[in-house]
Parts: structure tokens; sequence; C-alpha cells
């Protein structure tokens, strides 16, 4: 198959057409600008003239890049027990994913082509640009079960417990994979999940799927911090994607957090993903000096308490003891760091009269049991969670980058059978 076309099937050559479609990309190639993956220094222009971010290297995109302006977050449910047909469908969506985060219509495109068969491309990003669009995967508990792999499930890929206050619903948790999407033009972002979900059709069904806006936490600490939908800043300590002993240490699964089974893991990642529901109404109403009293910070300059600038190390015993800043801080979690990609999500009503809003938590950490589930855990007694509750939830092992174009998705651990 031609470069153009790329690896996913044509359904034009599946009926025993001859003819090339002509495969029309979702902006001008030639006019997308190359960025890195994993640093943090994105150029404010090149963000605005909707760059492409790299797909191939070491660690997928979408973790410690740049984090985008939207999201649609979908987990799956995997509906073949086939394992053969499962890899084919990574490899179909690794390519399918190579051409949108470049900009180009998957496979022959959303038109020019028979007008018999459907287009191979939905079509509702021609004309945009690529938007820094990138798309993550990674693989729940279940799905190891699920396709005979129980003895390759990574020692760190735990069934998360019961947390204090949770109110999961189990319609919105779970999934034996994911797909994290994040871009600057919503539209986009929905356009990549929608054509992967159609490329597995017959294989994999959609579970649940969230959109996010306005990023609540940042990779880039030159940059302003983004504020959450309780108006204060979030992600000030947060780990910035040129820290790469940082990464290192908390953030990329390592040869020394590995065995046998699951060394297919080394160069990846474990993901935690939270909806986490703001009571917003009962928060509007409380005084400001309970809301800082609350964060451990200050709501306008974001500096914590006794501080006066925002990056000023917090002193925690000036804070209260049930201070989200203080429970949280690596400090009182025997050094446990997070790196987070959250968002605002609004959706709706409750059928109450109020917003069904909160925070969409994304956590990326080098082991689950070290990482959020320390952390959760100190935040039981946390002054925050009169206001918050956990509704959704979700734990991913997420494989290491697709290194070139030879590469796809979760070779490594499937690389046995590929």
């Amino acid at each position: 198959m031609t470069e153009t076309q790329g690896s996913v099937p044509s359904r034009r050559s599946l009926i025993g057409w001859g003819g090339a479609g002509l495969a029309l990309g979702a902006a001008a190639a030639g006019g997308a600008v190359a960025m890195t993956r994993t640093g943090d220094d994105v150029d404010p222009a090149a963000a605005e003239a909707g760059a492409a971010v790299g797909f191939h290297g070491a660690y997928q995109a979408g973790i410690a890049t740049p984090v985008q302006d939207r999201l649609h977050f979908a987990a799956f449910d995997v509906t073949t027990t086939d394992r053969a047909e499962f890899v084919q469908l990574l490899k179909d969506w690794t390519q399918a994913a190579r051409r949108m985060t470049a900009g180009k219509a998957v496979g022959e495109g959303a038109f020019g082509g028979l007008a018999e068969a459907p287009p191979d491309d939905t079509g509702e990003a021609l004309g945009l640009k690529p938007s820094r669009l990138t798309l993550t995967v990674g693989f729940g508990p279940s799905l190891f079960k699920k396709l005979g792999l129980a003895d390759r499930r990574p020692d760190a890929l735990i069934d998360l417990p019961t947390f204090a206050g949770d109110a999961l619903d189990a319609a919105r948790s779970n999934g034996d994979l994911c797909i994290q999407a994040c871009a600057d033009d919503p539209q986009v972002a929905v356009h990549a999940i929608r054509n992967l979900a159609r490329l597995g059709m017959g294989k994999v069904v959609i579970r649940w799927s969230q959109l996010g806006f306005g990023k609540t936490s940042s990779t880039t600490p030159d940059a302003q911090t983004p504020r959450n939908l309780m108006g204060f800043k979030d992600g000030t300590r947060n780990i910035a994607g040129t820290e790469t002993d940082r990464l290192e240490k908390f953030v990329w699964v390592g040869e020394k957090d590995v065995n046998e089974n699951s060394a297919w893991m080394v160069g990846g990642s474990y993901l935690v993903a939270r909806r986490i529901r703001m009571h917003i109404e009962t928060w509007d109403r409380t005084s400001l000096q309970e809301q800082e009293d609350i964060f451990g910070r200050d709501k306008g300059e974001g500096a914590p308490v006794g501080k006066a600038k925002e990056r000023d190390e917090p002193f925690l015993k000036a804070m209260k003891p049930d201070a989200h800043v203080r429970l949280a801080h690596p400090d009182s979690n025997h050094g446990s760091t997070l790196l987070r990609r959250g968002y605002s999500f609004t959706d709706g009503t409750d059928g109450l009269g109020r917003l069904e809003a909160g925070l969409f938590f994304l956590a990326y950490q080098r082991d689950v049991r070290e990482g959020f589930v320390r952390v959760q855990r100190n935040l039981a007694t946390d002054a925050l969670n009169e206001y918050i509750q956990h509704v959704g939830s979700a734990v991913f092992a997420v494989p290491p980058g697709v290194r070139d174009k030879d590469d796809w998705w979760g070779r490594t651990l499937f690389s046995k059978e590929a």
C-alpha cells in the first residue's frame, strides 16, 4: 500500500474497486510546524499556527508534551477474544493516528472515492490544522485476562482500592483500553476518537467518554498556571516536560521496575483517570477566607500561606492540618509526585438545577501504588472533600512510544504474536 494510503485497509479496495481515491489531508502538510514531543518549550507562534506534534518517539505523545487546551478521552471494552484480530486493530489504529496527528485524513480521505462506498474518513476535520493533536493509548487491567495475557499484567497495574468518599458510577469507570486525544481544537480531538472508534467497530466499543476544556495543569512551568473551576491555580509544582530527571524518577517505567513478563512496559507509564464532581453551587457560597484555608493558597496570586509569590516554597505547618496543598504535597507523601494533565468539564445539569461540572483528573506515574494510591489515601481528611466527590475511575498501563514507521502501539506487549 502506498505511503499516502498508509496501512489502514481501504473499504474501496475491500469491495474490489481498483481506482485510487484522492488522499486529502485535514490541513496542508507543508504548513505544519514540527514540534518536540518530550520537551516543554512551546513556540507560541507554532501553537497559534496549529502545529503538528511529532508522533514517533521513545515515549508516547500526550504525557510530558505541552498540555493542549481540549480533551476527548474514551475508554473502550474489547469485544473480540481473537488476539491476532486485536493486534491488527492496534496496527490500523497506529497508522490512522500517525496520519491524523500530522493533519492528514484517515486512509483515502473523506471524499473523492467511490460514491457507493463509505469514505475512509468522517470529514469533520477537513480544512482544520493539526492543532497539536496527540493520541495516547493505554491498556486496562481487564484486557489482560480477556486476551489471555494475565502473566504479562504488570504488578503496578493494580485494581484501584476504594477510597474514602468514593461514589463511583460503573458506567463511567474502568475499561479494557483507553485513548486520550488532546488538541487545541475540540473538533480535531473529537474527530480522532470518532475515527478510531469507527475503525474498531466489531472489535471494540466505547464504554464511556469525557470531553474536557480548560487544562487544569501544565507541563510548561514558564507559562501562566491554569485555574480550575473553583477559581484556584492548579499544578504549580507539576512536573515539567523538560525535567528529564524528574520524569525518569516519577513518570517513566524503568528496567528496575519490571520483571521478565512485564519488561514490555519499559519506557511506558501508568495513568489514573478520575472524574471528580465539584459541588460548585455550595463552593460559590463559601467565604473567600475559608476557600483559601481549604486550599492553603491565596486565590489571587496563588501564593502558599504566609508567602508572597505562587512559586515560593510552601511552609506546610503554617497551613491548616486538613488543607489540600499540605496533604497533597510530596513532603506529606514520602516524596510521591504525579504528572497531572487534568481538564475541567461541564455536562449539563444533574436534574436538580445544579451544574454537572468538575475536574477530569489525569495523572501519570511510574508506579500507581507509590503514586496516586499513596496520595489519595492521604487526602482522606482533606477539607476539600466537602465540595467534591469522585464519581468515575479507571487505571491503565500506557506502553512506550511508537519509535518509527514500522512500529505500532502495544508492539512490545504483543511482540510474540506480532
